[in-house]
């Protein structure tokens, strides 16, 4: 490796130094917060773009065919593709990689696969560094996919810039309980799979449901039919990105979802720094299991056990 800074190397455009980076917030490395308050002055340049919908919408396709289009564009790109973990050996399920092997071999193209070792909230405190260390190395166009759109999902998309919510036809009841905020985060909505029967009723029931959900910022959520695999409306659905990102720079509330995103990071980093405080060595995680076997055993209640894990660091200050 080289002795040069490992923030001047990531700034470089160089992989592996961008890797280990990232490798580093994910492991909650002893030197990961200094390496990011460095990487955080080198930010602010690159849209981020989020893609989330249930599984099985073809999201993947989706997104190697629209990063194909920003490379056509000369732009570089970084993806992240978060990963629910392999209960067995805590790792990502590297599928999207072998997916995008095309891409994989693309220099101007970084992706990694981010697990979640049972871990949500870290998970998504790293997948926010990973994206601002990708930002610093100059990717113009960070793309975000996540498994499907669970709360900790629309916590980790909440983060992009624009959001794109992946459908497909015949979801037709899906689309009906849908949560309320996968509709509040859709900034952009594809029905992909277009070319499948159904598609004209789930974009009738979308535009109805679009139509009530009236946004703060009064953006009118596009809707845009894509067959990713086909490589059919990719170019409409880079459009309407765009068109969501000039909208957003004019509009005055876009300060205050960066303000909210910002408050975000503050609290994810806040809770984090205080649950490792709070079992800092040996004696903070067998108090834990300790706390735990009594909470279990209903001769102690939760409260009360957090109750007495305060009162431990206030101790220690």
């Amino acid at each position: 490796m080289s002795n040069e800074p490992l923030v001047d190397r990531i700034a470089a455009g160089d992989t592996a130094a961008i890797a280990r980076a990232i490798s580093k917030v994910e492991d909650g490395a002893a030197d990961a917060a200094g390496l990011m308050k460095q990487v955080f002055a080198r930010t602010g340049r690159a849209l981020i773009i989020g893609i989330t919908g249930a599984p099985g919408a073809g999201k993947s396709s989706l997104v190697d065919k629209l990063a194909g289009l920003y490379r056509k564009q000369g732009e570089r790109v970084g993806i992240i593709a978060v990963d629910p973990s392999s209960p067995f050996s805590g790792g990502a399920i590297l599928g999207d990689r072998i997916r995008m092997q095309t891409l994989g071999l693309d220099e101007g193209v970084f992706i990694r696969s981010m697990a979640t070792r049972g871990n949500l909230g870290g998970l998504a405190r790293a997948t926010v560094d990973a994206i601002a260390i990708l930002d610093a190395a100059g990717y113009q166009k960070i793309i975000v996919e996540t498994v499907g759109v669970g709360q900790d999902e629309v916590e980790i998309v909440k983060t992009a810039d624009v959001c794109v919510v992946v459908l497909v036809p015949g979801m037709g009841d899906d689309v009906q309980t849908m949560k309320a905020g996968i509709m509040e985060i859709g900034d952009v909505f594809a029905i992909n799979k277009a070319d499948r029967e159904g598609v004209l009723r789930t974009e009738k029931e979308l535009e109805a449901l679009l139509a009530i959900a009236a946004r703060e910022d009064q953006w009118q959520a596009p809707i845009v039919k894509t067959v990713a695999t086909e490589s059919i409306g990719i170019e409409d659905l880079a459009s309407a990105i765009d068109r969501c990102r000039e909208y957003q720079q004019k509009a005055p509330e876009s300060n205050e979802r960066r303000q909210a995103i910002a408050r975000w990071r503050i609290l994810e980093l806040l809770r984090e720094r205080l649950v490792a405080q709070a079992l800092n060595g040996d004696s903070g995680s067998q108090k834990l299991d300790h706390l735990s076997a009594e909470v279990a055993n209903r001769q102690r209640d939760p409260y009360s056990a957090v109750d007495e894990i305060m009162r431990t660091v206030s101790s220690k200050q």
